[in-house]
């Protein structure tokens, strides 16, 4: 149950205001144990799921806390879910909705009757080369999760500038809110892209590259140092944080033109 589901049946009066209150007492923050902290309230209060980063976390653990936020918010998501981990949460997890997502090594876990409400706002995330797919799936699934419709154009670097063409036309055709470019090597495809549309551009530096360009830096300093206006640039490899940054920006523009279409 949502705080927003709580306030609709007070008003419906389905639900008294001594109940209202108890039940809103339930949305905060949620010990675990000394080490574990869970935010439950976070979606409420900000637009963002409290999300589960999978990386240095051992399965029991991971299976332990995925099964509190399918208890109190009926939604889980994993980030940076480790291989070998996709059998035990198939078994363990049979009876909620899985959505594996191989390639942005993510996981949703959702309550059969969850629901994830649209709010008009529609995201664009290309890549430069399939070895930046990871970072773009990992944008593109949580801007999906916040609520947004996204539309992918993978494989459209640079070094093949006519493969960019058909994308920008059809961002440009669908009237696309924000646009998240992941790319490795140098990083010049959200620079290129910032060029060429009227929307603002989340670049995401990937950690692909010869030498120099090892580990994402070169790619970060040309995104950082980009002479393309209205590119702002997160962390090597966040595709957590542009997903996030793109679904609030889009979000809000939605509601904006929602709003004074009425």
């Amino acid at each position: 149950m949502t705080l927003k589901d709580i306030l609709e049946d007070l008003l419906a009066g389905r639900i008294s205001l001594e109940d209202a209150e108890k039940r809103v007492k339930l949305f905060e923050m949620e010990k675990l144990s000394d080490e574990i902290c869970l935010d439950i309230t976070r979606d409420v209060r900000t637009g963002i799921p409290e999300v589960v980063y999978g990386e240095n976390k051992d399965y029991q653990e991971i299976k332990r806390i995925t099964y509190r936020f399918l208890e109190r918010t009926g939604r889980c998501i994993i980030t940076r879910m480790k291989p070998e981990y996709i059998d035990l949460l198939t078994e363990d997890f049979k009876d909620y909705r899985l959505e594996l997502y191989k390639e942005g090594r993510i996981a949703v876990i959702k309550k059969q009757d969850f629901v994830v409400e649209l709010n008009g706002g529609v995201v664009a995330v290309l890549c430069g080369g399939t070895s930046d797919v990871r970072v773009a799936e990992e944008a593109r699934i949580v801007a999906e999760e916040m609520g947004c419709r996204t539309l992918k154009f993978y494989d459209v670097g640079v070094a093949g500038f006519h493969r960019l063409v058909p994308a920008v036309k059809r961002i440009v055709e669908e009237d696309v809110d924000v646009a998240i470019v992941a790319a490795g090597m140098e990083g010049a495809l959200p620079s290129v892209v910032a060029g060429l549309v009227d929307i603002p551009i989340v670049g995401v530096p990937v950690s692909v590259g010869y030498g120099a360009g090892s580990g994402g830096i070169a790619a970060l300093y040309s995104m950082l140092q980009s002479c393309s206006p209205g590119l702002v640039t997160v962390n090597i490899d966040n595709g957590f944080g542009a997903g996030v940054a793109a679904a609030k920006i889009a979000g809000r523009v939605a509601r904006f033109r929602k709003r004074d279409s009425c």
